[in-house]
Formats: C-alpha cells, sequence, structure tokens
C-alpha cells in the first residue's frame, strides 16, 4: 500500500504515520528524516540550502525521494510524511510512483495553533513533546529520556509564523485532496482514536 498522510502542523501526521507503518509493516518516509539523515555531498547541498533558511528546491527533494523508494524496504509499501504539499509537488511525485490513498488529518486552526505552541524538542535525542496532547515530560522542559533541556521551534511560537504556515498550509491542501482518493479522519480525537479510524478507513 502506497500512502500519503496530510494534515495541517500539529495535526498528528507524524505520529500517526509512524504508528500506522508499523502496523502495516510499511515505511515510514519523512522528507525531514531524509534531509536529516542524507550523507556527503548530498547532505552539503540540502545543508547549503537550510542553514541560509532557504527551502531544498524540489528537484533536490525528488531525487532523494526517488532513491529512498528504490530501496528494498520499500517494495511492500510506503507512506509519505507530509509530502507532496502542493501542486508542483505532486505533479512531480506522479513521474516517479503511484499513490493508493491519502489520508487526511483534519484539525481546526484553533486547535493547531495551541498544539503548535505546545510542542518541545529535545535536540539530544530527538523526543518530541507535546504540552497540548502527549506525551508530556515528567518534569517541565526536561527530556524523559537523556535529561537534557527541551528547546521550541521559532515558528512554533511566532505567532506571524504560525499564521504564515496555516495560511499556505490551507492555500496549497486543494492540490492533494484533488489529486488522490483521499479518506479524511478527525484528528482531534486521542492518538489511539485516530489510529482506530484510519485503519477502518484503509480497509474500506
Amino acid at each position: 500500500m502506497k500512502l500519503i498522510f496530510a494534515g495541517i502542523q500539529g495535526s498528528g501526521k507524524g505520529t500517526q504515520a509512524q504508528i500506522i507503518s508499523q502496523k502495516l509493516g510499511i515505511c515510514h518516509i519523512s522528507t525531514g528524516d531524509l534531509f536529516r539523515n542524507a550523507s556527503g555531498d548530498l547532505k552539503k547541498e540540502i545543508d547549503s540550502y537550510m542553514n541560509s533558511g532557504k527551502l531544498v528546491p524540489d528537484e533536490l527533494t525528488l531525487r532523494i525521494l526517488k532513491e529512498r523508494l528504490s530501496k528494498e524496504d520499500c517494495s511492500k509499501g510506503f507512506i509519505l510524511d507530509g509530502y507532496p504539499r502542493n501542486k508542483s509537488q505532486v505533479h512531480d511525485l506522479k513521474k516517479i510512483t503511484s499513490i493508493d490513498k491519502a489520508v487526511y488529518i483534519k484539525i481546526s486552526d484553533s486547535e493547531a495553533i495551541k498544539r503548535m505552541k505546545g510542542r518541545w524538542n529535545c535536540k539530544k535525542c530527538s523526543v518530541a513533546y507535546n504540552y497540548a496532547t502527549m506525551p508530556r515530560p515528567k518534569v517541565l522542559g526536561v527530556c524523559d529520556k537523556c535529561g537534557e533541556n527541551l528547546t521550541q521551534r521559532k515558528d512554533d511560537v511566532s505567532d506571524e509564523a504560525i499564521n504564515k504556515r496555516l495560511e499556505t498550509f490551507h492555500s496549497e491542501i486543494d492540490a492533494i485532496l484533488f489529486a488522490y482518493n483521499v479518506v479524511e479522519v478527525d484528528g482531534e480525537q486521542t492518538i489511539d482514536e485516530v489510529t482506530r479510524d484510519i485503519l477502518l478507513e484503509l480497509k474500506q
């Protein structure tokens, strides 16, 4: 099964992609992880954009994704987490693979803002926490796993940055909804309830 998980920032699409990929025994592919895990000249090329605050070009993203999808562990299927995001990327993706379904995890803007502002991350071991949902750290601002101080992304606390991300999402989501066979689930439920609904929809 070849799937796309789409949703506004804070919708939980990354969390659900991880859970569902394990339950279905297919790959979970996040472009963010692909960028972070790149090596050699490719890593230098990616960093040249990211370190200067620029977006990684679609052409480069597609090249990295194509290479990842060619790996043996993707032969049974995969979940693309957060890609494609716009009409151009939808067009590019069709050049390298087909998609069975797109899972749209829908939440309100007000819920998205609450969740974004509640997100905290550990830079040392990459564990993510959220005070608005779950999991929450046992000690405020401290990672349960390694004891490192937690940090927030600047664009998760800036009202201007958050509003821009919401505006961009709403202007681009139709490209996903019109291009694929979409199943929509209520992302404002508990994690387990969202997982349940996704699995039920995929069985249809």
